[in-house]
């Protein structure tokens, strides 16, 4: 009998300790109770995401998913689906197919994504480059693209008889940037990249893995490569000479290390504005006082964007929690007091920026930079 007395006294306490342990993990560290969370996002956090009918100004989709299109309903998202032609990549290689599959996920998408059209730099030593370009780009405007993507193989690949890079201000391009600015449309210009590309291997750099992965963009390991300084500086050139031309610096302009930097660009630069693409591990080690200061400031010129993608031979389901994780990451950074972790494991606060400032960063500013996008 006391043996039984004990027994149903340890399985007692024992269903003590799990209630415990349950109340304990439904709680999220401060005594709040949490909504309960779907794909990364709680459904309270959901409910705000979506109120303010998001847009992610900068992804690759070249894959018509039921599941990817259920993910863009659910979140109310709107996506600028980008085309790049990479010669590295053997999809990419093909602008025709890449613009097909990106048309289809348009058309499929019922509303919730855009085209962002190239044109093929490789072909830039072709008679008759410049206008080729501008009648498959008119062409791809006719069939609703709403920008034009100018990628870092110009400036970081393609090469002149004489050996010496082809910059983004080479005069060959200056007919397609006349164009894109005549049909009142978007140029989305990555040039450069992180500073780690022209700097010996530092395992401490947010970007080391994908450059260790990716060594034909290693621009330390290429001779006589041109300089991020000099790339920039064409760059640059654009938009001092093209005042009517509304561009959009991928990847914070690639200034991502100095936001002092970025700041002088956007206060001498009326048509200039940055996305936040595959750079957040950049924004999160900012300290928390002066990233707030700094997006309050240019609150109309950051656009949100990540980068993310999805091929035509990957998994849909995969990637949908892939992008949520991302948002609801991102969205619990931007918007709550919350601690977020980082990509590199790291724990930081959330900005709990207002909800006008939240509201341009996620829908009011893309619709400002990118006419057409709804």
């Amino acid at each position: 009998m006391r043996t039984l007395r004990f027994s149903l006294l340890l399985v007692l306490a024992a269903a003590v300790c799990l209630s415990l342990n349950a109340q304990r993990g439904s709680h999220d560290g401060q005594g709040r109770i949490p909504a309960q969370r779907t794909e990364g996002f709680s459904s309270r956090e959901l409910q705000k995401f979506a109120a303010l009918e998001p847009i992610d100004t900068h992804t690759h989709v070249f894959q018509n998913a039921p599941a990817f299109n259920a993910m863009l309903e659910r979140l109310h998202l709107h996506i600028v689906d980008i085309c790049v032609v990479d010669d590295h990549s053997p999809f990419q290689k093909s602008l025709d197919a890449e613009r097909d599959a990106d048309l289809e996920v348009v058309r499929a998408s019922g509303g919730h994504a855009s085209m962002c059209t190239s044109f093929d730099p490789y072909k830039f030593r072709n008679s008759g480059f410049a206008s080729g370009a501008i009648e498959q780009i008119n062409q791809d405007f006719e069939r609703g693209a709403i920008a034009v993507k100018i990628w870092k193989n110009v400036g970081m690949e393609l090469k002149h008889a004489n050996g010496d890079y082809v910059l983004p201000d080479d005069p060959i391009f200056a007919p397609i940037y006349a164009d894109i600015a005549e049909q009142n449309k978007t140029l989305i210009a990555h040039v450069a990249d992180p500073d780690t590309l022209w700097q010996p291997p530092n395992p401490a750099a947010p970007d080391y893995s994908y450059y260790m992965e990716h060594p034909e963009w290693y621009m330390y390991k290429k001779p006589h490569p041109a300089s991020k300084q000099a790339i920039l500086q064409a760059r640059d050139h654009i938009l001092a000479g093209n005042p009517d031309l509304r561009v959009v610096g991928a990847h914070l302009g690639s200034m991502e290390a100095d936001f002092g930097e970025i700041a002088q660009h956007l206060d001498k630069y009326p048509n200039f504005a940055v996305d936040l693409a595959a750079r957040m591990p950049y924004v999160m080690k900012q300290p928390r006082d002066q990233i707030i200061a700094f997006i309050t400031k240019y609150q109309d010129r950051l656009l949100y964007a990540t980068d993310l993608g999805l091929s035509p031979n990957a998994d849909p389901a995969a990637a949908v929690k892939e992008w949520e994780r991302t948002y609801a990451r991102d969205w619990r950074y931007f918007a709550t007091t919350d601690t977020v972790e980082t990509e590199s494991h790291e724990n930081v606060k959330g900005l709990g920026l207002p909800d006008p400032v939240l509201k341009k960063l996620y829908h009011d500013n893309a619709i400002k930079w990118f006419p057409g996008i709804l």
